[in-house]
């Protein structure tokens, strides 16, 4: 391409350029107090928003921010003229622009601000995931500082969908102790009519190599995969489980979560979000009113019932930090997963799409168990400005829930007491509870399974996963996916990949080797175990998080191909061991194989990914000293400053020696 063809076609514009304007009608509402006593910054703000168009009548209304996650650029018609990276933010513009006009309607003055989200989709198996789980830290860090950017802002709407932008917008949320704030869910994508849901359709590939798929069915299901141009996949992933979370912490209004992206109930609960933020205000309702330990028990609850992502153990110890609350240890996972049962019935670990859990009811109508159970704190505020307890009674009784009950039965012939259902029901259909905490020689700071979700027919009678295999061990997540399409991977091995924590690859999720098990005909009887992360979607008998991770000299980078690993899941009562025992000619009891293992090296071929950014490992070395994965990952300052100082006294002290000698 020429300078010429760069530059062509501009000869109208260059005549056409002004160089002054008579700028907006009309006088801004000054007083003498506000002249006097006002800091200049807001007076000025004032002749901006006359800048921008703002009527000057009109400027002295309550000021809301309403904060996005908005990716693309929609025409008016929402065709796209740029893509955004994932349907989950294609469509958030359009909530927070039904947000801002109820704002207006009722004399407030909204604000916009985007901090638009990866897809964790789009990087699996990339690079990409490298900056997956950093990403929520920065994003966080941007979403505050924007929110203190506008001093003159009385309460702030978070609109978020996402695997990312969804955690990252409750942190930052969370950490408004003194603001009134409401997270508006994005929603979620509709199935396909005739096809596959966006988590089984990342599997295309490893089940064509395995000769599963045609390459015409392959591209077929791919391309309807996604059925609706907005929301969180169908499935109860990180996303669907984080819009859950956000509610049962009263963040957002009653039934807000799983909403189907683009459908009217959905941009109505914006303009009924928009009028809560307003309302809580009014009373003097903050977060830190609304956010406390009893709140962050709640979505614990919430999260066992519904089987959530496992994600959320990284996500809700950083929400319950920035709140300043409790931080819930393994101990408060494992004491409240024993307590709560799984009541909802969703993919992945089922067949309902999300849209129907919304229908059936949603979060509210599985409270309405959980608080027959006695599982709930009633008295905790939400954002409706009325307590849990409140909010129950009027949905129990509510038309809303009759009217979308009965919609599900109508559209998709499914009884909304099979998709949430009883305690009873649940425990005759053989529902277990979600997450269990395996340790062991392996993982002796412990390591999480979604127990719930290992295949019923590799488990024995008794509710126990027993599996005792040889080791295949794997240095890169690229390898390992490799040996699957390769066929070098067959039922009973157990899949060792190591080097995948914090210190490796960011903590990446190894959901293109979890969906590829679970979707293969033999994937049932492979095992995984990694110190890496997993998918919300991952379901079967794959353990992550297992910790010290490899690189932080963890026993699982020890670990060599033909080892023998012994794993047991309890589904029932939600405790497990992962160990090495041996080798097959060699077998050694859980003590005996971990004094062996403590005298072994490193696998000679583990190293973090020489891909790692600076950004990333920046972000690894903090999260570390602030805790680690099992705090959440979050910038603990106060003991990053002690270490840094503890740091720099020692390199004094180091210094000072030299110089003496």
């Amino acid at each position: 391409m020429s300078l010429q063809s760069i530059f062509e076609n501009e000869k109208e514009v260059l005549r056409s350029v002004r160089t002054k304007a008579h700028g907006p009608v009309g006088s801004l509402p000054l007083t003498p107090e506000m002249l006097k006593e006002s800091p200049s910054g807001d007076i000025f703000g004032l002749s901006l928003n006359a800048g921008m168009g703002w009527n000057p009548a009109k400027m002295l209304g309550k000021q809301v921010l309403i904060l996005g996650t908005q990716g693309g650029i929609r025409d008016n018609d929402g065709s796209p003229i740029a893509l955004g990276y994932h349907t989950g933010h294609w469509e958030v513009g359009l909530q927070m622009r039904a947000a801002a006009e109820e704002i207006k309607r009722h004399d407030g003055v909204p604000f916009a601000g985007y901090v638009s989200d990866p897809c964790d989709g789009r990087s699996q198996g990339t690079p990409a995931m490298f900056d997956s789980l950093p990403f929520r830290n920065d994003a966080a860090t941007v979403f505050r500082r924007l929110i203190r950017s506008l001093p003159t802002r009385k309460a702030v709407i978070g609109v978020a969908t996402c695997d990312k932008g969804l955690p990252a917008m409750l942190i930052a949320l969370a950490s408004m102790h003194d603001l009134a704030t409401v997270l508006i869910p994005g929603g979620v994508t509709l199935p396909p009519t005739n096809g596959e849901d966006a988590g089984k359709i990342q599997t295309i590939g490893a089940r064509f190599a395995n000769n599963e798929l045609s390459l015409e069915d392959a591209a077929s299901l791919g391309c309807r995969a996604c059925a609706s141009p907005g929301g969180g996949c169908q499935f109860l992933g990180t996303a669907g489980t984080s819009q859950v979370v956000a509610e049962a912490l009263g963040m957002a209004i009653t039934h807000s979560a799983l909403a189907p992206s683009g459908e009217p109930i959905w941009l109505e609960m914006s303009k009924q979000s928009a009028r809560a933020v307003l309302e809580i205000e009014k009373k003097g309702l903050r977060m830190k009113d609304i956010l406390t330990d009893k709140a962050i028990e709640n979505a614990m609850v919430l999260h066992a019932a519904f089987g959530g992502s496992t994600n959320l153990l990284l996500h809700i110890p950083a929400i319950a930090h920035a709140a300043g609350c409790h931080v819930p240890t393994v101990e408060d996972w494992a004491r409240i997963n024993k307590r709560v049962p799984r009541l909802v019935s969703v993919l992945p670990n089922d067949e309902h799409p999300t849209v129907r859990a919304f229908l059936a009811g949603g979060v509210p109508e599985a409270m309405l168990h959980l608080r027959k159970l006695g599982l709930l704190h009633e008295d905790v505020w939400t954002v409706t400005g009325e307590t849990l307890g409140t909010n129950l009674d009027w949905w129990e009784n509510s038309e809303r829930r009759k009217v979308l009950k009965q919609h599900l039965i109508e559209s998709d012939g499914v009884n909304p007491e099979d998709v949430i259902m009883s305690p009873k029901a649940s425990k005759a259909k053989g529902l277990t509870s979600t997450v269990t905490f395996p340790t062991g020689n392996i993982a002796p700071e412990g390591s999480v399974i979604k127990s719930t979700a290992i295949d019923p027919s590799v488990v024995d009678e008794d509710g126990v996963y027993r599996h005792t295999g040889k080791a295949k061990v794997f240095t890169s997540e690229r390898m390992a996916i490799r040996a699957i399409k390769n066929g070098s991977i067959a039922a009973g091995d157990v899949m060792v990949v190591m080097g995948g924590g914090p210190s490796g690859t960011g903590m990446e999720e190894t959901y293109q080797l979890t969906s590829s098990l679970k979707h293969l005909s033999y994937g049932k009887y492979v095992s995984l175990i990694t110190d890496a992360r997993f998918s919300g979607v991952s379901t079967g008998a794959c353990i992550g998080h297992i910790g010290p991770e490899a690189l932080a000299g963890g026993p699982i980078g020890k670990l060599r191909d033909g080892d023998m690993i012994e794993m047991i899941v309890d589904r029932i009562n939600l405790v497990g061991s992962i160990n090495f025992i041996g080798t097959e000619k060699e077998q050694l009891s859980p003590d005996e194989a971990a004094k062996v293992l403590e005298k072994r090296a490193q696998h000679p071929d583990l190293q973090p990914n020489p891909g790692l950014p600076d950004d990333t490992r920046l972000w690894a070395a903090l999260q570390a000293v602030s805790g680690g994965t099992w705090r959440g990952s979050v910038y603990d300052v106060d003991r990053i400053i002690e270490v840094l100082e503890a740091g720099k006294k020692a390199l004094d002290k180091e210094s000072d020696s030299l110089v003496s000698k």
